[in-house]
């Protein structure tokens, strides 16, 4: 495990003044009263104001306070966690170490879902912030320029999670995909498999997969072997589709030796496949996943996978929160964990 800590920048990447509705309405030339009306959709306010307001709300990163009356320079007990999905066994398991860290103080975590979408992701992450949570944790370092902005000016600490290959808006912790998919494929290399495959699913939202595979092929192309095939699909992470763009690749390319997938519950798929087909692992196929999920320790073959720290992510990502309650407060924190990779028997 490694801890740096980051000096905040000067500059506008590191933003610390709090906006507020003043600064919203002296853009447009309104008043405070009219900018605020605006914002919350009040019927007296002409559309074109009520654009313009909003316009300049979102160009500049302000959200607006629901909290009414004296609350109004408060925050709520709640830390807002976005996460892309809840129907894989991945990110429940950052929300569980989340909860464990949180369960013994007075905040509660309120859950948002992007759908891997960066405008669906905007709105959720404006709509919780509206109400001034105590923190922010937000899987991933893509993100629009608006919903950066917001990062940026939140009063509140936010957490960017499960990623460190790029650059965060403010604190990070998670672990390196590009990192993770090399090593994967220096151990397939290691093994001697020439002819391989790669199967993803969440493809190109899953920006997470998309640095793996990139890690993956680098690896690969410096020992001078590359893809055999690949499979690049849009739809979800499931055992059928694992099933069944296995046997789309095999039917495609015969002579694989091993193939690659994005996740475990899409290795799983292959593995029932070869079942299926009375294909041996390794030696007729070697496979090989992602996030070393629970799913895997009831299978009579134990699976080849990467273990991404899912839940350690949930517990720093708490206790970051817990520990700079000050969103202008010195010091960034980058953590970076080390994935772990389980060879298992199917390589």
């Amino acid at each position: 495990m490694r801890l740096d800590v980051l000096v905040p920048l000067a500059d506008d990447a590191r933003m610390t003044k709090r906006l507020n509705l003043k600064d919203v309405a002296q853009l447009v030339g309104v008043s405070e009263m009219t900018a605020s009306r605006a914002l919350r959709g009040a019927p007296d306010v002409s559309p074109k104001t009520r654009q313009k307001v909003e316009e300049a709300a979102r160009s500049i990163g302000y959200v607006p306070n629901r909290i009414a009356g004296s609350l109004s320079s408060q925050s709520v007990n709640l830390v807002a966690v976005v996460v892309p999905s809840l129907n894989s066994y991945v990110f429940p398991e950052v929300l569980s170490g989340i909860s464990s860290v949180l369960k013994s103080t007075a905040l509660k975590p309120v859950v948002g879902v992007s759908g891997y979408r960066l405008d669906e992701e905007e709105s959720v992450i404006r709509e919780m912030l509206s109400w001034r949570p105590s923190g922010l944790v937000v899987a991933g370092l893509e993100h629009s320029e608006s919903t950066r902005k917001m990062l940026r000016n939140a009063h509140c600490p936010v957490v960017e999670v499960m990623d460190t290959d790029g650059t965060p808006v403010c604190h990070c912790v998670g672990v390196s995909h590009i990192d993770a998919g090399r090593e994967m494929a220096e151990q397939i290399l290691a093994r001697g498999y020439r002819r391989i495959g790669f199967i993803g699913t969440k493809l190109p939202q899953d920006f997470r997969a998309l640095k793996r595979l990139k890690g993956f092929e680098e690896a690969l192309q410096a020992a001078g072997v590359h893809l055999a095939d690949r499979q690049q699909v849009s739809g979800d992470s499931t055992i059928q589709n694992g099933r069944r763009l296995t046997a789309e690749m095999l039917a495609r390319t015969p002579d694989l030796d091993c193939v690659y997938y994005s996740s475990d519950v899409m290795s799983v798929g292959g593995y029932m496949h070869c079942l299926a087909e009375g294909l041996s692992i390794p030696d007729d196929l070697a496979l090989a996943g992602f996030n070393n999920l629970q799913i895997l320790e009831g299978l009579p073959l134990s699976l080849a996978t990467t273990d991404a720290c899912r839940r350690e992510i949930g517990v720093r990502a708490a206790e970051i929160i817990l520990s700079h309650s000050d969103a202008a407060a010195s010091g960034w924190v980058f953590e970076k964990l080390q994935s772990k990779i389980t060879l298992g028997g199917s390589l």
